[in-house]
């Protein structure tokens, strides 16, 4: 696997836009749970630590902290919910976190996928790592050296793959996504090329260059990895965000040939699905994450 880029996911906006000024431009949409009964979000509770939107309580899901033995390296911790109504068809979803690691954003991604009838669960990558809480936290040099150690360990793949095999456990007969925000939208990208475990993906403002840099000049085999990607592929991301060139974006997409849709959201920087910081755009994220409930219940279910 290539080394991920990393991306300062409070340095990767346009400095002319201002953040209170993303939230503005969304003020009043809704943050969906994904049913006809979701709430409307109110704009001066998110873009900073609030109460989660699907709670561990939540008497529709069972939330857990299963531990992983991927094929290679030491047994790794991980996160997840289930529907308490499960079949052995339920789908899965495997949530791949951002620098942060399993923070309180990720785990609340993983119960709301569980409230809307998926098995979720996040990995943790950084477990070997002992690595300090996310929670609340917008220092992103904290955890540079953490994801460059986990990139340097090589096992992303078979922790990915792990987590992929436990929603088997829970429903066997099931098909199972994959899905990403920032490092973490990188990575997914990255599980799908040349693999057929994941029945679909969807990405978050990830890296579209494996194995190249955002500065790097792109050239006529850029993106010639999109030949081997065989998953439907889903994208979100923000025209504001200088780390992940939305030219990038667009060459990748268009290269590829199994079924995708990207949207490049103009009101919006880089992670702004995170409605624990000051990067979150409500309209963005509420449109992406309906977007994302639509593509997974096409092809998983």
């Amino acid at each position: 696997m290539s080394t991920e880029e990393l991306t300062d996911p409070v340095a990767s906006t346009k400095p002319e836009v201002s953040r209170r000024g993303f939230v503005a431009l969304g003020a009043g949409a809704a943050l969906t749970i994904g049913n006809a009964g979701a709430a409307a979000a109110q704009t001066d509770q998110y873009g900073k630590p609030h109460d989660p939107i699907v709670g561990e309580d939540d008497p529709t899901i069972l939330v857990s902290h299963p531990r992983l033995t991927p094929a290679a390296g030491s047994p790794i911790g991980a996160y997840a919910a289930v529907p308490r109504a499960m079949t052995r068809t339920t789908p899965g979803v495997v949530v791949i976190q951002h620098i942060w690691g399993v923070d309180a954003t990720i785990r609340d991604v993983v119960r709301r996928y569980a409230k809307n009838g998926y098995i979720a669960i996040a990995p943790l990558l950084f477990d070997r790592l002992n690595p300090p809480s996310g929670d609340g936290l917008t220092e992103f040099a904290v955890f540079a050296p953490i994801a460059a150690a986990m990139n340097a360990q090589g096992f992303i793949t078979t922790d990915a793959l792990a987590a992929h095999d436990w929603t088997r456990t829970q429903a066997s007969d099931g098909k199972t996504g994959i899905t990403g925000f920032c490092m973490g939208g990188g990575i997914a990208l990255q599980q799908i090329i040349d693999s057929k475990a994941y029945a679909a993906c969807s990405m978050f403002y990830g890296s579209v260059r494996p194995g190249t840099k955002s500065g790097d000049p792109t050239t006529a085999t850029t993106f010639d990895f999109t030949s081997r990607i065989t998953t439907p592929l889903m994208g979100s991301f923000g025209g504001r965000d200088t780390s992940i060139k939305p030219d990038d974006v667009r060459a990748m997409f268009a290269r590829l040939t199994v079924p995708h849709d990207v949207k490049i959201y103009d009101e919006a920087g880089h992670a702004f699905f995170d409605d624990t910081r000051a990067s979150y755009v409500p309209s963005a994220a509420a449109d992406a994450w309906t977007r994302t409930l639509s593509w997974f219940r096409q092809y998983l279910t």
